[in-house]
């Protein structure tokens, strides 16, 4: 039971608190039966997973590409400084190869949008579909 110590209290004032016992009583009570009722999880989910049919080892991984674009404008291709007609050359041979290589394009911090911009209308014009940029984390500051 509560009982308000202290001063003023006297025989006849109301006490205005509530008793929270019983409810928190009532809470633990509900717990203990919702831990009890739970069912047990024992059950074994049976997947069939395919067969390998061919044992055939997977294609070797394609090295990726290093696309670059310095502030000035220079385009490199993994790492050697090209011009556009001998990118799309490149981007022609990428492109028709089987599997086709991914292209890290890592533009530099201070080069020209419309630089950039070029550099992907043509590898998408020349059928390009695996590329992506890289060094995005130059651009957090």
């Amino acid at each position: 039971m509560a009982m308000n110590v202290g001063p003023g209290s006297g025989e006849g004032e109301v006490m205005v608190d509530i008793n929270t016992t019983p409810l928190i009583d009532v809470m633990l009570v509900l717990l203990v039966m919702l831990i009890v009722t739970l069912p047990i999880q024992t059950h074994a989910v049976k997947l069939d997973m395919p067969v390998n049919q061919n044992n055939n080892p997977p294609p070797p991984p394609v090295a990726p590409v290093e696309l670059g674009v310095d502030f000035d404008g220079t385009i490199t291709w993994n790492g050697n400084a090209v011009n556009r007609d001998t990118l799309d050359s490149y981007l022609v041979g990428a492109a028709q190869a089987d599997p086709q290589p991914e292209i890290h394009l890592n533009p530099n911090r201070l080069a020209k949008y419309d630089t950039v911009a070029i550099v992907l209308a043509d590898a998408q014009r020349l059928g390009v579909t695996k590329i992506g940029f890289t060094g995005t984390d130059q651009y957090n500051n």
